[in-house]
């Protein structure tokens, strides 16, 4: 008998989002007999019941396109039961054997909602962050590094020419991949990610050598959750006290001071590139490179990945390993439990292979 199998992508979009509904409603129509219905905009959609069909017609042409034919949205009913209850009953309304989530960690927490009341639910980790557990890899992350990294290319002239610092802000609020391979890939000199805290006067030292030896222009690539030694230490021992206390009213208070701390960083290159530029005399310029980074055609790889992954998801279902997100360990893709993947990020080691190599070609971290 046919299987009847949801479809919804969530969260930010990225390319290679299409890839991989192209990949799984294909596979899932000429090898496994399913029928397949997409919700729009994400749990939003589906709580609303906003259908499209999904059939030869509407995956025609969408390979190479980048975004989401579904649309998404960041509304989660991981927040609310009403939410929860209304997806539960459009599912059960159209008959579904399964619901397919595309999403990163955020989608993989209200994913593990549905699947506690009841759904047979499986995901792909799709962001460009590469921040999602239990994976080696996500679609969207190469085709973002590639934009980074041609973006670094094309500021190393205007540097040059101009004798200036150029700071590159790159996306990556919690986990710093993309800023660190496009870092490595584009020549950057000082490279500032979440999980290795830096100091503006260590990254000021590092422009100076460089001006010493006859290098008028350096460039900064940061990532947008970047952190100083000092706010990470305040960040360190607002934790450790939230660990220690089980008071309700406390809790919620550290919450909202490490809520206050973490937005006040929303805008920090701006300042980073002010404080570079009165350290150390030389003009500094900022490049935001904001929601560029998840627009645009997918590269081959991510069309190859997000299709393998789209193809083997709708394996697992055919094999009805539910409650499992499709994941790649080396050549392989194999199920894992959606619960080890929520509430966890994949951050960069800081032993990191990557970390290393920048290290040994001279590569500054801000942090001595």
């Amino acid at each position: 008998m046919s299987k009847f199998i949801g479809v919804l992508t969530s969260g930010g979009d990225c390319p290679g989002l299409n890839a991989a509904i192209r990949g799984l409603v294909r596979a899932g129509q000429n090898q496994y007999d399913m029928q397949f219905v997409g919700f729009l905009d994400g749990f939003r959609g589906m709580a609303q019941d906003r259908t499209l069909e999904l059939n030869r017609k509407t995956l025609s042409g969408i390979l190479v396109d980048g975004g989401t034919i579904l649309g998404t949205s960041r509304d989660t009913p991981a927040r609310t039961r009403e939410m929860t209850d209304e997806i539960v009953a459009t599912y059960n309304r159209h008959h579904l054997d399964a619901l397919v989530c595309l999403g990163g960690d955020g989608t993989h927490k209200n994913a593990m909602r549905l699947k506690e009341a009841g759904l047979n639910v499986v995901t792909m980790p799709k962001t460009i962050d590469n921040d999602i557990a239990c994976t080696d890899v996500t679609f969207g992350f190469n085709t973002a590094l590639g934009i980074a990294t041609e973006a670094i290319d094309r500021l190393h002239s205007t540097a040059t020419s101009h004798h200036r610092v150029m700071v590159v802000e790159i996306m990556g609020n919690s986990a710093g991949w993309l800023t660190l391979g496009a870092g490595i890939a584009g020549g950057a000199d000082v490279i500032l990610l979440p999980e290795i805290p830096y100091d503006v006067d260590m990254i000021s030292a590092a422009i100076k050598r460089r001006a010493r030896a006859g290098k008028r222009f350096s460039i900064v690539a940061v990532a947008e959750g970047a952190i100083t030694k000092e706010d990470a230490k305040v960040v360190a021992e607002l934790k450790k006290q939230l660990a220690a206390t089980e008071d309700e009213a406390e809790r919620d208070q550290l919450e909202e001071k490490i809520r206050r701390l973490e937005g006040a960083r929303v805008g920090h290159s701006v300042k980073l590139t002010q404080e570079i530029e009165e350290v150390t005399g030389q003009e500094s310029r900022l490049t935001i490179l904001g929601h560029l980074q998840r627009g645009g055609t997918p590269s081959s790889f991510d069309r190859l990945l997000a299709t393998r992954l789209g193809t083997a998801c709708a394996r697992m279902i055919h094999e009805e390993k539910f409650g499992n997100m499709v994941a790649v360990k080396g050549q392989e893709i194999v199920p894992v439990a959606i619960e080890e993947v929520a509430n966890t990020t994949n951050r960069v080691p800081v032993d990191h292979a990557w970390v290393e190599t920048a290290r040994l070609v001279g590569t500054s971290f801000g942090d001595q």
